[in-house]
């Protein structure tokens, strides 16, 4: 079988990756990699944990030992790469701890990667998986390619940028296979209520404040996590090595104008009167750093490898409200924190 291993696989983004390669290719066997920090939670992987093509790990990719050890051991066919620290907020606290995650825990992969295939790369990748926020800032017109030069803005957007050269640069150097994507915004079902969707769903059905920064002018784009896990898909079986692929939705919207659909939404759903969540936008001093917009090109995987979003905004936000509305118990879990003992029960006791 061939031997995939996916890092950060109970995330957001990887564990819906997870999910559609081990149903999807039987023939391949899945190995999710992830530390299980906040963000990583195994209760998102419930339905396939006992599949026959997939083994998680539990481990750090700073741990260079630990890496080494594990390549040496499973001689892994492709990587994707996914495990990151991934919120702006937090790496304007913590800056360091975005450099370790996403700088040199993307080097050691590459290291174990090269020692393990050596000089015969056929059949191999190193699949890296990034974001437009690479790219800086645009304004109101204008979109990133991948040719747009990097512009880093933030501490977080630094290390992923800092990781995308790194892969580039051991494609280059020692001629590792590798694909890089940089994706807008994802959203979705199974996503940690730090992030805007998630945490205002949370909010409302809390009734508490929903907190915009500056005047809610911020432009992003927004594509549905499912969407995404496709777009990998097609990117890791048909992408040509070295080359960039961007990932967006073709969605973009103005912070106020997506939180006021989303409060729209909820309403609706819950049969609150109209406008009833609106009440809870409060407005908050902007974030240091803080991007005017993003707005993602994906013409090029579209013409070359035939991926398009399957979902426009309004109709991915029902759906990843129902989701919510109908598992309020994970959402519950992931708030208090004790999605974190699922773990300890389901493999622990193993």
């Amino acid at each position: 079988m061939k031997k995939i291993l996916i890092t950060g696989g109970a995330g957001f983004i990887g564990s819906h990756v997870v999910r559609l390669f081990v149903n999807k290719y039987p023939d391949y066997h899945i190995y999710n990699l992830d530390k299980l920090t906040y963000a990583g939670n195994l209760e998102n992987l419930k339905d396939i944990e006992d599949a026959p093509n997939y083994t998680f790990i539990k481990g750090d990719i700073v741990d260079e030992k630990f890496i080494n050890e594990l390549f040496a051991k499973n001689e892994f066919d492709a990587v994707i790469h996914l495990a990151a620290e991934s919120h702006v907020d937090r790496s304007i606290t913590n800056p360091m701890e975005f450099i370790y995650t996403n700088v040199v825990g993307t080097v050691n992969l590459l290291n174990a990667a090269r020692f393990v295939w050596k000089d015969d790369f056929s059949d191999k990748l190193f699949y890296h998986v990034s974001t437009d926020e690479v790219y800086g800032s645009l304004d109101e017109g204008g979109f990133f390619l991948e040719t747009t030069p990097y512009d880093p803005q933030s501490p977080y957007s630094a290390s992923k940028a800092s990781s995308d050269h790194f892969v580039r640069a051991y494609h280059n150097t020692y001629g590792i296979p590798v694909v890089i994507t940089n994706c807008s915004n994802n959203y979705g079902p199974n996503q940690f209520p730090e992030k805007l969707i998630p945490l205002f769903i949370n909010n409302i059905l809390n009734k508490k404040p929903l907190p915009v920064y500056g005047k809610g002018e911020n432009v992003r784009d927004w594509l549905y996590v499912v969407d995404h896990a496709r777009a990998i898909d097609v990117v890791f079986h048909k992408g040509k090595t070295g080359e960039t692929y961007n990932i967006g939705g073709f969605n973009e919207w103005k912070n106020i104008d997506l939180i006021k659909v989303l409060c729209k939404t909820v309403d609706e759903k819950l049969g609150n009167p109209p406008g009833t969540s609106e009440t809870l936008i409060t407005y908050v001093k902007d974030r240091a750093g803080h991007d005017l917009r993003y707005a993602i090109d994906a013409t090029k995987i579209m013409n070359e490898l035939g991926w398009k979003p399957s979902l426009q905004f309004e109709e991915g936000i029902s759906k990843t409200v129902d989701w919510y509305l109908e598992n309020k118990e994970w959402l519950d879990n992931v708030t208090s924190g004790a999605y974190q003992d699922y773990y300890e029960k389901q493999y622990r006791t193993r």
